[in-house]
């Protein structure tokens, strides 16, 4: 059965439904959470979420967009959570409400063929918490460009920017340690 299916479903009061959801999306919720955070958090971060989740579900006036809704609600408990780490929360606040200004390198870039995801996954942790984030979104979780944008709650430019920047750090990370071995 179909997200959509379940979701109306779901709003309309079957409890099969919500918790068909919860199975299918939980593994998805968590992998993400835990890419974002620590693991002693993420088990707390996501259950916030899902209990956000089922409050807001019957709100949800798009069904069909109910992974993009779904990341947008995880993204936000995640930050919330993110935001008590850091001790200037200006900088984490101000890098998610602007980026307008930055603009996208137009060739594809040959990172994206070569990342294993296992590699990826290993080297997440090392990337500031933006970047960490569209690279979580766009290639593990599969969202497209312009679903990050909705959950990130930023323009699509602003995804390829940061896709962009995530991929040259991560390249140069690689070939720092290319160096050292």
């Amino acid at each position: 059965m179909s997200d959509e299916l379940l979701v109306v479903r779901a709003q309309l009061g079957s409890r099969s439904a919500l918790e068909d959801l919860v199975v299918r999306w939980q593994r998805p919720v968590w992998l993400y959470v835990r890419r974002m955070l620590d693991a002693e958090r993420a088990d707390d971060v996501a259950q916030e979420a899902w209990i956000a989740v089922v409050r807001a579900l019957p709100r949800l006036r798009e069904p069909d967009r109910f992974a993009p809704w779904l990341f947008t609600i995880v993204r936000r408990a995640a930050l919330n959570r993110l935001r008590g780490q850091y001790s200037d929360r200006h900088q984490l606040v101000g890098d998610l409400e602007s980026d307008h200004d930055r603009s996208d390198g137009g060739a594809r870039d040959p990172v994206d063929a070569l990342v294993d995801r296992a590699e990826m996954v290993a080297r997440l942790a090392g990337l500031p918490v933006l970047e960490r984030e569209v690279l979580v979104l766009h290639y593990l979780e599969d969202l497209s460009v312009e679903d990050c944008a909705q959950v990130c709650g930023v323009p699509a430019g602003t995804i390829k920017s940061r896709l962009n920047r995530a991929r040259r750090m991560l390249r140069e990370h690689v070939e720092e340690e290319g160096e050292l071995t």
